[in-house]
């Protein structure tokens, strides 16, 4: 039995949350100075990708400009964050959010903000993220209301209720606005077209009405571990009904020695979807970056990284991060074929310029493939593990 849309007591609810965050005393909010400041990034890339044979490798992209504004006003904080990537002819914002302490230990944010779920702020080490982040699951952001608590000795909790992914921008250079397409940021689930038994069919569908909870117990200042859960509704327009995704994840992060660090994270999803023809989906339509793929609908996937920070006097260069980050992804559909994930690499610090220097590898990797997008749907069981070696140039402001 399909679940109806909750539209009215999601707006009910969200009013009342607006209600509460206007009519809060303010002498008891937490205050900040009034402040305000602008800032940046323009990053470079320089690849060579072991599958393009010819004279065109290695090649050099321009990645990415941003700016950020931030500030603070009347103990009402503000953070927003666009980005332009030249690349793929898109350009979208990254968050955008008000921000109000409503006592010492709850802090509110509104507007487009960081999906509470596994490891805060990142899962990885690397500048490509660790695999989840390709179907959704590790750095994510969506528009709602999310809640910070701090009042229980060692332990964080965060929760929060999206109405929907955040707003898209333009995919190719075209215009997307309301369609939930792919010139965003963080992946989200798309409408599109999929695979079902050799047959293209049509889905769609998009993100609708999210719930998340995520707890993170520091057993000390050097070691924490945590659980989090998702569900919210996967939305068909046609059908004008939802079903009911979810994912729940467990985490450890650890410190420890002379600057040693360790990141290993559970994740178990299941985007439950169906598409416009009315058959299940095993296949979901996502999109990030101005490009969608097929993302497998059910998987459990085991990501770890591990690095070693040393500090430098080189010139400029102040510290190097060495790591390895790995991620697994087990699709439960048995002709599906896994995914994996391995980069080492090191992470340069000078100043305002961070400088990734990556030697990624991937199996059914979307990213890492000759055909982008090709390998978290059903993949390829002769899938060779293909390479590319990155560097990443950033200078931020």
């Amino acid at each position: 039995m399909q679940k109806k849309e909750l539209t009215k007591p999601m707006v009910k609810c969200l009013t009342m949350l607006l209600g509460l965050f206007v009519m809060v005393n303010t002498s008891n909010a937490q205050q900040s100075e009034n402040s305000f400041k602008i800032g940046g990034a323009v990053r470079f890339n320089l690849m060579n990708k072991s599958w393009v044979e010819n004279k065109t490798q290695p090649e050099m992209t321009w990645d990415t400009w941003r700016l950020n504004v931030d500030g603070s006003q009347g103990g009402i904080d503000f953070s927003f964050e666009y980005r332009f990537y030249p690349t793929f002819d898109t350009h979208f914002i990254h968050h955008g959010y008000l921000g109000y302490g409503l006592s010492d230990d709850l802090y509110m944010k509104l507007g487009v903000v960081q999906v509470p779920f596994g490891i805060s702020k990142f899962a990885s080490h690397s500048w490509w993220f660790q695999g989840q982040y390709y179907f959704g699951l590790e750095d994510d952001y969506d528009m709602g209301i999310k809640f910070d608590y701090a009042g229980i000795d060692k332990l964080d909790l965060n929760f929060a209720y999206f109405r929907q992914a955040e707003p898209e921008g333009p995919s190719a250079g075209g215009v997307t606005y309301g369609n939930a397409g792919a010139g965003r940021y963080s992946y989200d689930i798309t409408p599109g077209s999929v695979m079902i038994d050799g047959e293209t069919v049509q889905a769609s569908i998009r993100e609708l009405n999210q719930f998340n909870l995520r707890a993170a117990y520091h057993l000390s200042q050097a070691l924490e571990v945590g659980a989090s859960a998702q569900v919210g509704g996967i939305y068909n327009s046609i059908h004008n009904e939802s079903e009911w995704s979810t994912a729940v994840a467990a985490h450890l992060v650890a410190d420890w020695g002379k600057g040693w660090n360790f990141k290993g994270s559970w994740i178990s999803h299941n985007y439950k979807a169906k598409a416009d023809d009315g058959r299940v989906l095993d296949i979901v339509p996502m999109g990030a970056y101005g490009s969608s793929y097929g993302v497998m609908a059910k998987a459990n996937t085991y990501a770890a990284g591990i690095a070693k920070t040393v500090k430098t006097d080189f010139g400029p260069i102040k510290s190097l991060q060495f790591y390895v980050d790995y991620t697994y992804v087990d699709k439960t559909k048995a002709d599906f074929e896994d995914m994996q994930h391995l980069v080492p690499g090191v992470l340069i610090s000078a100043g305002p310029v961070y400088t990734y220097v990556d030697y990624a590898m991937g199996k059914n990797q979307p990213w890492l493939n000759s055909s982008f997008g090709k390998g978290l749907g059903a993949g390829d069981p002769n899938a060779e593990w293909n390479k590319r070696f990155n560097v990443n140039i950033g200078y931020y402001f």
